[in-house]
């Protein structure tokens, strides 16, 4: 599937930011499961300086500065993804028989996938989240089987309602409340896992939504979506992405931005400013399928500077 992916971020300024610094996670990963074809990054006003680097976690990063005084910023990411179909791991392995895999003992062998099994910013080591995710972790239960069952009870126990939580609400408030947004969802269980020993890592990205029958796609009115990664090990493993705010393992239909600990790794933008005291943020996303004729050739240059991204716009 071809996936057209445009991230528009607009920022106004009451009085005017006088200088400031910015990091996105705005380019989508090349994956075993989908394949970046283009990408640009459009900053106005034109930074005095871009750069991309690649993080810790192997994401796209871009850090700009603007040092000129601004009332109004606007960074808009035009993407173009093939996207496949995932398999999922063929792996009978139990969940306690991984949770002892990632247990410390002398002459362990060293596992990548370790570092995610540990507390993070967003996601606290705490009792309530192995209390309530013991219900799917029978002994000897099929680690895939049992996150499964996590993901779907996370999806029926929980609600999704846009605006009962913000971006740092912390998690064991969202699992109190029983409500909250994807990125609320994916923590939760981000920590079930975790207390139960197990290494799972947050995915940023994007989801093919359909309008209503006979409506058309509604330019900007999708958003940016997140959900979880559980780690599988073994020669038939590897990792295994589930969404409990969907209820389902993602697809053709999704589009991964960039992976890490939880959100604070890998956020779309973050920066800091002088001046502008006060702010308003709007984001508009849309995604939508695109004909094969009209995609551009694999090999063309990405833009990787403003300047480049304004010519191609």
């Amino acid at each position: 599937m071809l996936l057209h992916v445009v991230h528009e971020t607009r920022y106004d300024y009451s009085p005017p930011v006088e200088t400031a610094q910015h990091v996105t996670h705005l380019k989508p990963l090349d994956t075993p499961y989908q394949q970046l074809l283009s990408h640009h990054l459009d900053v106005r006003p034109e930074p005095a300086s871009l750069s991309e680097s690649v993080d810790v976690f192997g994401n796209a990063r871009t850090f700009f500065s603007l040092q000129n005084a601004h009332d109004e910023l606007v960074v808009v990411a035009d993407s173009l993804v093939r996207t496949f179909g995932r398999d999922a791991p063929r792996s009978d392995i139990t969940w306690d028989a991984v949770r002892e895999q990632f247990r410390y003992h002398a002459g362990a062998g060293w596992e990548a996938a370790t570092e995610f099994s540990y507390a993070s910013p967003h996601v606290p080591r705490h009792g309530d989240f192995a209390a309530y995710a013991r219900a799917s972790f029978a002994p000897g239960m099929p680690l895939m089987m049992a996150a499964r069952d996590l993901m779907e009870r996370i999806h029926g126990d929980f609600t999704y309602e846009a605006d009962s939580t913000e971006v740092h609400t912390p998690t064991l408030e969202a699992l109190a409340q029983r409500r909250g947004v994807c990125q609320d969802f994916a923590h939760i269980m981000l920590g079930c896992l975790r207390a139960m020993g197990l290494a799972a890592r947050y995915v940023s990205g994007y989801m093919l939504t359909h309008p209503p029958e006979g409506q058309p796609r509604l330019i900007g009115a999708d958003a940016s979506h997140a959900w979880v990664s559980v780690y599988v090990p073994g020669p038939q493993g590897g990792w295994w992405d589930l969404d409990p705010t969907n209820n389902r393992p993602p697809g053709e239909d999704y589009v991964t931005l960039a992976l890490g600990r939880d959100f604070s790794d890998i956020s779309p933008m973050r920066g800091v400013i002088h001046g502008g005291a006060r702010h308003t943020l709007s984001v508009a996303v849309t995604v939508a399928p695109m004909d094969e004729s009209e995609a551009p050739d694999a090999g063309t240059e990405h833009g990787n500077t403003a300047q480049q991204s304004q010519e191609q716009s």
